[in-house]
């Protein structure tokens, strides 16, 4: 069984295929390839009866190429290791690491795969995945690939590999899970724990809980605390994670909320028509001129009263 569990490891914990039903899933592609070749190198001779035999060799040496070589190349780099026949027996191609093939790889096994399987008859294939402990064959060693089972035989999905937990138990550990100190956790654990989870329905029950205890003893070690008597391990592993997540949501809410509160604090005054617009300038009434005042009348005459000279 293979515990990976790395980088962008799209496989954790499946068992390796074996020869029989790597065997069986080469048997079906080369009967799938060789139909279409036959049926495509007839259809060419019915439209086109007339070459001469440099062109018939060429296009069979041609058409040979397409179907053994190119389309096994395309088809396992874009369905992620896929072949049809790997896809009927629940196989699939990865990396040694864990992480999904690329071009590269899969042109070296293309390649590979053509000497040690059609032309020498796959003997070098049988003989090198019956001495390999994982099972690979030639292509594999020399593109760093492995050949894994995706279903397990058995295996009864993510609600037989994690057991119903008991809601009381599970309230017991709140408080515990909300002091749990997460600060020493690294990114690579939290990264490994997401991907068992989520992977965990493709694994059987020996596999899941022999990599959620492992996992869960890696986070008590980094937090402190064990895992509680009668829980899952990869109960405890959810419950962890999704505390986590509870803590970076209220940071982030957080967050958010002292920015809009400094933005309304610190925001600068607005110079448009709602501060200077008609409602503060309003007109002011017009002032009736008022007419100023009389000068005084001079005194009548025969009053005796002479003014200075």
């Amino acid at each position: 069984m293979s515990d990976l569990v790395t980088g962008e490891a799209v496989v954790l914990g499946l068992r390796a295929a074996k020869l029989p039903s790597r065997g069986l899933a080469v048997a079906l592609d080369l009967a799938v390839q060789v139909v279409g070749l036959a049926v495509t190198t007839l259809v060419l001779s019915l439209i086109v009866p007339d070459l001469d035999g440099a062109a018939v060799a060429a296009v069979t040496i041609g058409l040979t190429v397409l179907f053994l070589v190119a389309l096994p190349i395309m088809i396992e780099t874009l369905s992620r290791g896929r072949s049809l026949g790997k896809a009927a027996l629940g196989l699939r191609v990865v990396r040694s690491d864990g992480g999904p093939v690329r071009f590269r790889h899969s042109l070296v096994r293309g390649l590979v795969g053509f000497l040690e399987i059609i032309v020498l008859f796959g003997v070098p294939a049988v003989i090198c995945s019956v001495v390999s402990s994982e099972g690979k064959r030639l292509g594999d060693v020399f593109a760093g690939t492995l050949v894994v089972r995706e279903r397990v035989p058995g295996g009864g999905g993510a609600a037989a590999a994690l057991p119903p937990v008991n809601p009381q138990l599970l309230q017991a550990i709140g408080g515990e899970l909300v002091a749990l100190d997460l600060s020493a956790v690294p990114e690579p654990l939290w990264l490994a724990v997401r991907q068992f989870l989520g992977r965990i329905g493709e694994l059987d029950h020996a596999a899941a809980h022999r990599m959620s205890a492992r996992l869960a003893d890696d986070l008590a070690a980094r937090t402190g605390h064990p895992v509680p008597y009668g829980v899952h391990p990869a109960a405890y592993l959810g419950a962890v994670l999704t505390e986590r997540q509870r803590r970076e949501w209220t940071r982030a809410q957080g967050y958010a909320f002292q920015q809009r509160a400094q933005g309304q604090q610190y925001a600068p005054p607005q110079y448009g028509a709602q501060q200077y617009g008609p409602q503060q300038y309003r007109p002011v009434p017009p002032v009736t001129p008022v007419a100023p005042p009389a000068p005084p009348s001079p005194p009548a005459s025969g009053t005796g009263f002479a003014p200075p000279a």
